[in-house]
C-alpha cells in the first residue's frame, strides 16, 4: 500500500461529515461543469461525475435536478477555482482550494483565518509544489483481480489501486475499489470505466502531500484550528495539509 491508501485511510472519516456542506461543495461542481460542458450529462462528462457524487451522498435528485436548471439559466454566475498557499503554525504548509464568484470576498476571509490562527497566507507556489495533484475513482468491487485491472489502467498512469470498504447510500458497509493516478489521467479513465460497465461511485481529485509532519497533540491543536475555520467557509471546497494525521 502506498501514499494514496494512507492519505484516504487519514481522511475518510474527517473531512466532509458535515452533510450540509457536501452539498453546498456539489452545488458549486454542477455549475462548473453546466458552464463548461451544458446540462446534458449524456455529452457532458464532467456532469456525469459530479451526478455521481451527489448520489454517493445521499444528496436527493430533485436537488441535483434543480441545481442543473439553476445553473443554465443565463442569470447564474459562475464559479472559479482559486488556489491559496500557506503555513499554519509549527511549519505545517497549508493548500486551500476554493470555489468562488466573489474573489475578493474569499481573500479576505481566508487570509483572516490564517491571522487569527497566527498562521501566515503565503504567495501562489509557496507550497504547491509539496503536494502531487491526483484524481481518484471510487468502484463498486465485483470481485476484480486487482493486478489485471491495474494492468488495462496502466497506459493512464494510474499510480495505485487498492481494495477499501466504505459505506452505501443506507449507511450500510461495502466494499469497493480506489484508483489514484495523477490528474491529468481524469477523462481516460472515466471513458474506460464507462465503456467496461464498471459503476462509478464517486470520483474527485486530490492533492496528496509528497512529506508529511509529525507533530505532537498540542500542536495539531493549533494546527486543527485553522483547519476548523477554513473548512467551515463556504467558498471552500477542499483543504490539504502537511500534518501527518492519525488513521485511528
Amino acid at each position: 500500500m502506498g501514499r494514496a491508501f494512507e492519505f484516504r485511510k487519514a481522511r475518510k472519516m474527517k473531512r466532509w461529515s458535515a452533510m450540509s456542506k457536501a452539498f453546498t461543495r456539489i452545488g458549486k461542481d454542477i455549475v462548473m461543469a453546466v458552464k463548461e460542458g451544458g446540462p446534458d450529462p449524456g455529452s457532458n462528462a464532467r456532469l456525469r461525475a459530479v451526478m455521481q457524487n451527489a448520489k454517493s451522498v445521499n444528496m436527493p435528485k430533485a436537488n441535483v435536478e434543480r441545481a442543473i436548471k439553476k445553473a443554465s439559466e443565463k442569470g447564474q454566475g459562475d464559479y472559479k477555482i482559486v488556489l491559496f498557499e500557506g503555513y499554519a503554525q509549527h511549519g505545517i504548509a497549508v493548500l486551500v482550494e476554493t470555489a468562488t464568484d466573489n474573489n475578493t470576498r474569499t481573500v479576505a476571509n481566508v487570509r483572516s483565518y490564517f491571522n487569527k490562527t497566527d498562521g501566515s497566507l503565503g504567495t501562489s507556489g509557496s507550497v504547491v509544489f509539496m503536494f502531487d495533484h491526483t484524481c481518484n475513482f471510487k468502484i463498486e468491487d465485483k470481485d476484480f483481480d486487482l493486478e489485471e485491472l491495474e494492468l488495462e489502467l496502466i497506459d493512464f498512469g494510474v499510480d495505485e489501486i487498492f481494495a477499501d470498504t466504505d459505506e452505501d447510500e443506507n449507511g450500510e458497509e461495502q466494499k469497493c475499489v480506489m484508483i489514484y493516478a495523477p490528474f491529468e489521467s481524469f477523462g481516460d479513465i472515466q471513458s474506460y470505466l464507462e465503456a467496461n460497465n464498471i459503476e462509478i461511485i464517486s470520483s474527485g481529485f486530490d492533492r496528496i502531500p509528497q512529506v508529511t509532519k509529525k507533530i505532537t497533540p498540542e500542536q495539531a491543536e493549533d494546527v486543527e484550528k485553522l483547519l476548523e475555520k477554513l473548512e467551515e467557509d463556504d467558498d471552500v471546497q477542499n483543504v490539504y495539509h502537511t500534518m501527518e494525521e492519525s488513521a485511528e
